[in-house]
């Protein structure tokens, strides 16, 4: 019964073939081989687009660096206060940008208004040389509440953020599970609707450690290959970065991946409403917050199921947690089988 993250899960059985046909012979270093220059076309393929490509092993990589690309030094980037940008990535974004900062905002279910982006760049504009100028907005899809944004509340983000000249980067580190939820391609979810950079991500949703970041005009791109090698995150091994995709992307396998790990989520949270658990958010992608009694929290664990605890302030103003419940996080995986979800909620009955 594990549901800590899908980022404990094994790699899926398509990626983990792919990387074994990847290793025999002999291939060019650095990106340099034939089956990454299939992988940024396929990519392209898949978003419709002419788009410039550089895969990184970690998300972390993909965010830092897209962000320092369309950041200035002396800029700062708006996003969600309890994005991962923001919560989990030990300032890696401010590093790459060489001290750009980060402009933490709130909202609802991990998600940005348009309201609350407007004012904070009136907040942060105008006030030059003296004051950190808002350069670019971020977005999570899906987002740490496991929510996500539909097309026309990304097309209205990128609207007012471009109208005062800021650029737009996604984080989709599980962007597959936001996209089956949409009636959407990922053209219409990313570009069409204003996004300048999307951190796509695969490890999460099978892969072992392989994300990319794609430009959606080229321009933009302009010396992301020294950024990239100048920043430790171009592999000389890097066939085994494009073998992760090739697996990945291969015949809309990560669709049915993320399809998968969704109807998981599905099934644990109609079977803890039942139970009596009250589910936080919406369940739009493969996570589930609930709020547990901390005495079965205790017996759950001791059964040996696993998922994290949230500090409440993750819940914000969204609900009201009481002094004997717990936030738990659980993630469901494109490797989670109904009988451990039943297991689990069996056990929830019982108390």
């Amino acid at each position: 019964m594990n549901f800590a993250s899908d980022n404990t899960a094994a790699m899926a059985p398509g990626v983990l073939d792919a990387l074994l046909r990847a290793n025999e012979g002999f291939a060019l270093g650095y990106g340099n081989d034939e089956q990454t220059r299939t992988v940024e076309r396929h990519l392209g393929e898949v978003f419709e687009c002419d788009a410039a490509v550089f895969l990184v092993p970690t998300g972390t990589a993909a965010n830092a660096l897209s962000l320092a690309h369309v950041t200035a030094p002396w800029g700062g980037v708006l996003g969600h206060e309890q994005a991962h940008i923001m919560s989990d990535e030990c300032g890696a974004p401010e590093f790459f940008g060489g001290g750009l900062k980060l402009i933490g905002l709130g909202g609802a279910g991990c998600k940005l208004s348009r309201a609350t982006v407007e004012r904070a760049i009136a907040r942060y504009s105008g006030h030059v040389p003296h004051q950190v100028n808002a350069a670019s907005l971020s977005i999570t899809q899906a987002t740490e509440a496991g929510t996500i944004y539909r097309v026309d509340e990304i097309a209205s983000l990128c609207e007012i953020a471009h109208a005062h000249g800021l650029a737009v980067h996604m984080d989709g580190a599980r962007f597959a599970n936001a996209l089956v939820r949409m009636n959407a391609s990922p053209a219409e979810a990313t570009w069409r609707a204003g996004v300048d950079v999307l951190s796509f991500g695969a490890t999460k949703g099978g892969a072992m450690a392989a994300e990319a970041v794609v430009f959606f005009d080229r321009k933009k791109a302009a010396f992301m290959p020294e950024r990239r090698k100048r920043a430790g995150h171009l592999l000389s091994k890097h066939r085994f970065l494009a073998a992760q995709f090739a697996g990945y992307l291969n015949d809309g396998y990560w669709l049915t991946l993320a399809r998968h790990a969704n109807a998981m989520a599905d099934r644990l949270a109609d079977g803890l409403r039942g139970a009596g658990v009250p589910i936080v958010w919406p369940v739009e992608a493969n996570i589930v917050f609930a709020l547990l009694p901390r005495v079965l929290d205790a017996k759950l664990k001791a059964a040996g199921a696993a998922y994290y605890v949230r500090s409440n302030t993750l819940a914000g103003d969204d609900v009201t947690i009481g002094p004997d419940q717990m936030l738990v996080r659980l993630v469901a995986s494109f490797a989670t089988v109904e009988a451990e979800i039943d297991r689990f909620v069996a056990l929830v009955r019982t108390g």
